[in-house]
């Protein structure tokens, strides 16, 4: 055991958040804490930080073990650029590699038993350097950088001109370089990409150390956790598994305590029924029997009733007018910044029915599709269509279908005049507005909040084609699978952007996958589009598997044999360097363990000039070895089949 949390309590005023919280994380132990908005976690992970003090309880830390620790937002004002920034946290290396670099320098000058003292330093040194991956540090660095979306040429940005998404992701580098014994993150994924979020989970997958995670990501959780810590009403349960294994035991000790509390009810009004007889009958002996009876009630332990699964928030979307058949027809869109083009000459189209996912990294243009749809941008080229009775619901992830200085209320009752009162206040209702939060101004709400108003808007526009970029962001777990479900019955039909992979996996009928400025279609679920991923990239319009499920859009022409040849010559060309890096890794292996035999012979590590001749000669070698090794695994990527 590696943390222990025991009878943690923590109210804030009469709001109780925690109630005698128990748990603990084994060494290397992945564990997740899940809850609804609101319900604790982000103060859990604060009180094991000693952020925020504890009503009750207390938190043990193995003796010697340090935490790392991720919070939601970051700041950042060093004014170093991000590499410099991560470079912080290699700051004993690079002293270490100063101190053993003075060393060479004096032994130059040293004799005798001077010199013997420098020697066992160096020796001493050079193994703490090597422990500590010193020879790697620069391509550590930047291969988490590039795994959290960074590309070489943001390397040199200050850190003070970056976004909050951006620092978030700088700080999280820090930490996973940092190599804490426990890693506490708290939503990690919120700024990452598909690609950035992948990374991450085969990074905490391997970590050796202990993981604990809050996320809303299930996705993410399914492929990283093994344990479950969820916060329910200030109550805390473990349970073992990953996301899907709790969602399904949660379900059955839902319905097993459900059915007891009902069972009980159930006794407890018979046994009023009886004790009520029992008077009406007016004799001693009776009236004795139903004291007897009453008594029992008394001492019975009642049960609470189990809260149900966001009972009070209800998704209903259906449109009242049927469209044609064709939804959405577009030809050729093409959309240019002055420093970046985004796609070029896309084309495709969407039936009634379908709910399509359009995916790829940050900054390929996704949402900009969705906008030039809704008219909010303009294409540089190319045409789209709406078929008949297509009417567009629009849910903006910056909101900005929101008027900032209306309240809620104001919101609905302005975009829906003939509703009544009643209606409105019955629809935010739907989504947890009541009393006085339906006189809130929009600009005073949280991301959430906003999200549950422009949602309301939605359900309330009777669309048949919605278009939503981001629909999850910031909704917890329980409002992510309410509106799954919504979705799922929708009649319409439903283009979206998300990044998370789950919502994905439940929701889409077909993928679009924007990457290089052109378009991939994947008829199919997440979990399809990963499975027919690497196929699709060696695909070619003249296979017979053309007319079949999965076909890339009409971005390319069939290869002709001229085009096959070359193909074929530039896989011949990678299977030689492939071969020829081999060779060459294995050479500097090899050289590699002659110089640590060599450093172990006395004649050797006796004599000065000699012992740092070979150090250079090692860490010269080491340096290629790490370039040779990262060459190595991209050329073996592109030959997978």
């Amino acid at each position: 055991m590696i943390l222990a949390c025991q009878n943690i309590s923590k109210s804030f005023g009469e709001h109780i958040v925690l109630k005698n919280a128990s748990f603990h994380i084994e060494d290397r132990e992945k564990a997740a804490i899940v809850g609804i908005n609101g319900a604790g976690k982000s103060t859990l992970l604060k009180i094991i930080m000693n952020e925020i003090p504890s009503d009750e309880g207390h938190t043990v830390v193995t003796r010697g073990k340090t935490i790392g620790y991720l919070a939601q937002h970051q700041e950042m004002t060093s004014g170093n650029t991000i590499f410099d920034e991560l470079l912080t946290i290699k700051q004993d290396v690079l002293d270490l590699e100063t101190r053993i670099r003075q060393i060479e320098l004096s032994m130059k000058h040293k004799e005798g038993n001077e010199l013997q003292e420098l020697m066992d330093s160096y020796t001493r040194l050079s193994h703490e350097f090597e422990q500590k991956n010193g020879y790697a540090w620069k391509s550590e660095i930047t291969g988490v950088l590039k795994g959290l979306g960074f590309d070489q040429e943001d390397f040199g940005k200050k850190v003070d001109t970056l976004s909050g998404g951006q620092k978030t992701r700088v700080s999280l580098g820090k930490l996973l370089l940092s190599g804490p014994d426990i890693i506490m993150l708290d939503e990690p994924t919120n700024h990452l990409d598909m690609n950035s979020i992948t990374w991450l989970e085969t990074f905490l997958m391997n970590y050796q150390g202990a993981v604990i995670i809050v996320s809303h990501d299930r996705y993410f959780l399914n492929r990283v956790v093994t344990k479950i810590i969820e916060i329910d009403q200030g109550n805390v349960t473990s349970f073992s598994g990953n996301y899907t294994d709790y969602a399904q035991k949660k379900t059955m000790l839902r319905e097993a305590r459900m059915q007891a509390y009902l069972n009980q009810q159930k006794e407890i009004r018979h046994q009023e029924e009886v004790i009520a007889k029992l008077k009406s009958f007016n004799r001693e002996k009776s009236i004795r029997r139903a004291e007897s009876r009453e008594k029992m009630l008394e001492k019975m332990d009642v049960l609470e009733k189990p809260t149900e699964v966001r009972a009070d928030m209800r998704i209903s979307l259906e449109p009242h007018i049927v469209s044609g058949s064709d939804v959405l027809t577009v030809e050729g869109l093409s959309k240019a910044f002055p420093t970046q083009t985004l796609f070029t000459d896309l084309s495709f189209e969407i039936k009634r029915g379908e709910r399509v996912a359009l995916i790829g990294s940050n900054g390929t243009g996704k949402t900009t599709i969705l906008k030039i749809l809704n008219n909010v941008l303009p294409a540089d080229s190319g045409k789209f269509r709406l078929g008949s009775n297509v009417q567009i619901g629009y849910y903006d992830q910056e909101h900005h279908v929101l008027h900032m200085e209306k309240t809620i209320f104001e919101e609905i009752s302005d975009a829906y005049p003939d509703l009544t009162n009643t209606k409105i206040r019955n629809v935010l209702a739907a989504f947890l507005f009541t009393n006085d939060d339906v006189f809130k101004h929009i600009g005073d709400l949280s991301g959430g909040e906003r999200g549950r108003v422009s949602l309301a808007k939605l359900m309330l526009s009777e669309a048949n084609f919605l278009i939503l970029d981001e629909p999850t962001n910031h909704l917890d777990i329980v409002s992510k699978e309410i509106l799954e479900n919504a979705l799922n019955l929708y009649t319409g039909t439903v283009l979206f952007v998300s990044h998370d992979r789950y919502f994905i996996n439940t929701t889409a009928t077909r993928i679009l996958e924007l990457s290089g400025q052109s378009l991939t279609n994947y008829i199919g679920n997440y979990d399809y589009y990963l499975e027919k991923k690497e196929t699709m990239t060696n695909f070619t319009p003249s296979s017979p598997d053309a007319s079949g499920s999965a076909a890339r859009e009409p971005s390319g022409a069939k290869l002709d044999w001229k085009q096959q040849k070359e193909q074929q010559a530039q896989i011949r060309k990678k299977q030689n360097h492939l071969k020829r890096t081999e060779t060459r890794i294995e050479e500097l292996e090899t050289r590699d363990k002659e110089i640590d035999e060599l450093l172990a012979k006395e004649e050797v590590f006796t004599d000065a000039s000699e012992v740092i001749r070979l150090s250079k000669e090692k860490e010269a070698l080491q340096k290629e070895l790490e370039s040779l090794y990262e060459e190595w695994e991209q050329l073996s990527l592109s030959e997978e089949p």
